[in-house]
């Protein structure tokens, strides 16, 4: 042992602890054999026996260090009754539900109502102070505190808390744990070392125990409790204090602080779990470098990968399913070619599927592909919807992801294993055999909630390794740990506060009743465990100045430390790297082996725009993917009125009419039809729906006047094309129109601000858009215009002049950029403006990256 270790207060208080048992032995006589020592956490029953050892009189026996849990495992366990609380959300969840059911409160399902949640947790919260009952006055323990636990509160407004309260209670009253076994325990010895927070089963067995019990705080064995209350004198390690500007900072800086620890030869470092997102955004950090870290915390199983990939399974097998939720799970699940589901996701994509119910009927029967995919996805979807018990639920659940290749990655994952563990899937039949006492029927709904809440109540720790360099822990943790070297991250007012919020829906008089630890209980070991940490020979105290934007101040307690002068902020652990510089320069491609062969207006526009962006854009063919499920938008609105008014005129072509009230009825009609068609619902085009009104009453004026003036409809959404040599011009318009003289009209939709309209027909706009349109038609003469359909004003006509001049002055522009281009111009990023703003090319041409120099 280095001298380190050797001089560190933990070690000299277990020095000071074995002395004193070895002295409780000698006064009665009692072998080491004979004698008990209950230790406040598993990871102090390595440490107990390893300063036993160092006793001056190395003995061949040495007594039973134990938890509570682990010498319950010396005694045979006894049957659960099917009503007991457990403490496994698998099962408390589903009795919880039960007896709720049996109360005579309603619970229409597990997903909809959270009270089978809460009087599971608020149970569990009674399940030390139960346990610690003698198995032969539990049951009146329970009847007594049920009185006194209701009085005062008859107010109905509090009727739901009362009958969750009493429920809870009477559960945990009425219940066997497996450490009832204890009570007929009969040491020769039994020591009770102390924590920061007494354990309630622990002192109930040292009491029954009378003479042969006896309690030792390990925490004044350190000589802690004697020193004087100013903080400043009980430091006796080097301290260090860093003030970070955010949580990737703090983290980044935590990491640092480790790895700087490990260099100078101080393993294993305590890392203490303050901040559990934080902590383990620092492991992550610190596994990049290889190292060797035991996680004695862990994390919830429901937040794991294989958790994940398991519920995205039963998240598509809803009758309601996205396509992003199936897509999701058809991702994780190998049964599945990745590229046929990436195939068949770019035809959802661009057919804009959003429901998994219209996948196969938005695509065309040339995707055989797809429609294939389908079928095999439905066909194990099929197989997970009728209601059934729990137990034919999770037979169904093992054969599907084995149906999916899905079981082989659980089976061999650690979280995978524990996630099939909890579920009661890793042999055949044991779901069955295991909850074969809750045969009620559950939906599918039901049972995913289930899922859900049972992985939600459950942790996972991963595997120790062998001489681990860094150790994951509780700040109540380190008390008996000698480590040369401890990190606490989190240490900010949320993330340590001096007194925290107590677990449970209990008041401060009924925890007092009930013997739950007090809020000043939980503050005062809160204290007693950041003095033990500050004794620690070198210790890192971080903590971050901001989150989200809004000022996060220190803990109470690093603030005292602060304001008696006794610490200083430390320097920033990370080390500086030195890098070369290399400018950006604008990127300015040529193309000339892509040749430009079709041309649609909309890629003109970005050629325009920016050169590298139709590089990027069009030459290339670098698209977005488009999300499915989303809330619709303006481009939808656009698309639906596009489509309305085209099914409008059609219909009215068919059946012409003059009628005011047959012509609203025909275009409210239409619109429905729009809608249908884009598959969206009237409750997610709300929205857009309150503004119809104004509108269709402005078309349909405008139509009138319009109609009046000899104009008539000929055609919409029409798609065309013209060839210009090796060049093929292409794109749709909205509407032709025909004058009285026979001139064709070209027409385009807008719905945005009248100014805007109006700029765009200016004699000196570089709008091209209406003149692009007319390149697509072979007249000699022709007519071109805007129709403005306002949203607050009546729609209203803005002609475009000189049309046919602007056509053919386009066409020589277009054959121009179009030859300099496949004669290898280069295409620079010359965007300026919203241009840059809105482009989805911005990341290649890394504007932001050159701009700056």
């Amino acid at each position: 042992m280095n001298e380190i270790a050797k001089n560190h207060h933990a070690n000299i208080a277990w020095q000071a602890v074995m002395d004193q048992i070895r002295s409780e032995m000698a006064r009665r006589g009692v072998h080491a054999a004979q004698t008990v020592v209950l230790v406040p956490y598993a990871q102090l029953i390595k440490e107990a026996r390893d300063a036993w050892k160092l006793g001056a009189d190395v003995a061949h026996f040495v007594p039973r260090f134990e938890t509570t849990q682990n010498w319950t495992s010396s005694f045979s366990g006894l049957a659960a009754v099917p009503d007991d609380l457990r403490l496994d959300s698998a099962f408390d969840l589903l009795t919880a539900a039960s007896l709720l059911l049996r109360a005579g409160l309603s619970v229409q399902d597990l997903q909809g109502n959270v009270m089978a949640q809460r009087v599971m947790e608020a149970a569990w919260s009674l399940a030390k102070v139960a346990a610690a009952i003698h198995p032969d006055k539990r049951m009146a323990w329970g009847q007594r505190l049920s009185n006194e636990l209701t009085n005062g509160m008859d107010a109905p407004v509090v009727a739901l808390e009362v009958a969750v309260g009493q429920i809870a209670l009477a559960w945990a009253a009425n219940s066997s744990y497996a450490t009832d076994s204890l009570f007929g325990a009969h040491p020769g010895l039994l020591v009770v070392l102390e924590g920061f927070l007494s354990e309630p089963l622990a002192n109930a067995l040292r009491s029954a125990a009378g003479d042969r019990g006896v309690s030792i705080a390990l925490l004044d064995a350190t000589g802690l409790a004697a020193k004087s209350s100013h903080v400043g004198q009980e430091m006796s390690g080097a301290v260090a204090v860093h003030a970070l500007q955010d949580t990737e900072d703090e983290a980044q800086a935590a990491a640092a602080c480790v790895l700087n620890h490990l260099r100078n030869g101080r393993s294993p470092v305590a890392l203490v779990a303050n901040d559990r997102l934080l902590t383990r955004r620092v492991r992550a950090l610190l596994g990049e470098s290889g190292i060797r870290i035991r996680d004695e915390t862990g994390w919830k199983l429901s937040t794991t990968r294989a958790a994940a990939a398991l519920m995205s399974l039963l998240r598509a097998c809803r009758w309601d399913a996205s396509c992003d939720a199936v897509l999701d799970w058809l991702k994780n699940a190998p049964a599945y070619a990745p590229g046929m589901v990436a195939q068949a996701e770019v035809a959802w994509r661009k057919a804009g599927m959003r429901e998994w119910r219209a996948a196969s009927a938005g695509l065309p029967q040339s995707a055989t592909g797809s429609l294939e995919l389908v079928e095999q996805a439905n066909l194990v979807r099929a197989t997970l919807v009728q209601s059934r018990s729990l137990a034919d639920w999770l037979d169904g659940l093992r054969l599907a992801l084995h149906a999916t290749g899905q079981w082989t990655g659980l089976a061999s994952d650690p979280a995978g294993k524990a996630v099939l563990k909890t579920l009661r899937l890793t042999e055949i039949g044991e779901a069955a055999e295991s909850f074969a006492n809750f045969p009620l029927r559950m939906s599918a709904s039901d049972f995913t909630a289930w899922v859900s809440q049972t992985l939600e109540g459950e942790s996972f720790k991963p595997a120790h390794p062998d001489m681990e360099q860094v150790v994951i822990l509780p700040l109540s943790q380190l008390l008996g740990r000698a480590v040369p070297a401890v990190v606490m991250p989190g240490c900010d007012e949320a993330s340590l506060p001096v007194v925290a919020e107590p677990p449970g829906q209990w008041s401060v008089p009924q925890r007092e009743l009930l013997g739950l630890p007090s809020r000043e209980a939980l503050a005062d070991a809160t204290r007693r465990a950041w003095h033990y940490a500050l004794q620690s020979p070198k210790i890192d105290l971080l903590w971050r100045t901001s989150e989200a934007g809004e000022r996060v101040m220190a803990s109470p307690l690093l603030q005292l430390l602060q304001l008696q002068g006794c610490l200083d902020r430390a320097a920033d652990p990370r080390a500086l790297r030195e890098l070369s510089m290399h400018p950006s320069t604008m990127p300015a491609p040529g193309a000339a082996a892509l040749p430009v062969l079709r041309l649609s207006s909309s890629g003109y526009e970005d050629l325009r725009r920016c050169p590298y962006r139709f590089f990027a854009l069009r030459q290339l063919r670098l698209q977005e993917s488009d999300e499915l499920d989303v809330d619709p938008g303006k481009r939808d609105f656009g698309n639906w009125l596009h489509g309305l008014l085209k099914l409008f005129h059609e219909a009215l072509k068919e059946s012409p009419s003059q009628d005011a009230s047959v012509r609203e009825t025909m275009i409210n009609q239409a619109a429905d039809q729009a809608l249908r068609a884009l598959g969206l619902t009237g409750a997610e085009f709300l929205p857009f729906a309150a503004s119809w009104p104004r509108m269709r009453s402005g078309y349909l004026q405008w139509l009138g006047t319009h109609e009046a003036q000899g104009t008539t409809y000929t055609d919409g959404e029409i798609w065309k094309e013209a060839r210009f040599g090796a060049l093929t011009l292409v794109g749709k318009i909205d509407r032709l129109d025909q004058l009285q003289d026979g001139t064709a009209v070209v027409m385009d939709y807008k719905t945005e601000a009248r100014t805007a309209t109006t700029l765009r027909v200016k004699p000196d706009s570089q709008d091209t858009q209406l003149a692009f349109y007319a390149a697509l038609m072979s007249h000699d003469t022709l007519d071109a215009a805007y129709v403005n359909l306002g949203e607050k004003e009546p729609t209203k006509t803005y002609g475009q002049p000189d049309i046919v001049a602007l056509r053919d002055q386009l066409i020589d522009g277009i054959r121009d950029d179009v030859t300099r281009i496949n004669q290898g111009a280069r295409l620079a990023a010359m965007g300026e403006g919203k241009a840059c703003d809105f482009c989805a090319a911005r990341g290649l041409c890394r504007k932001d990256m050159w701009t700056l120099l």
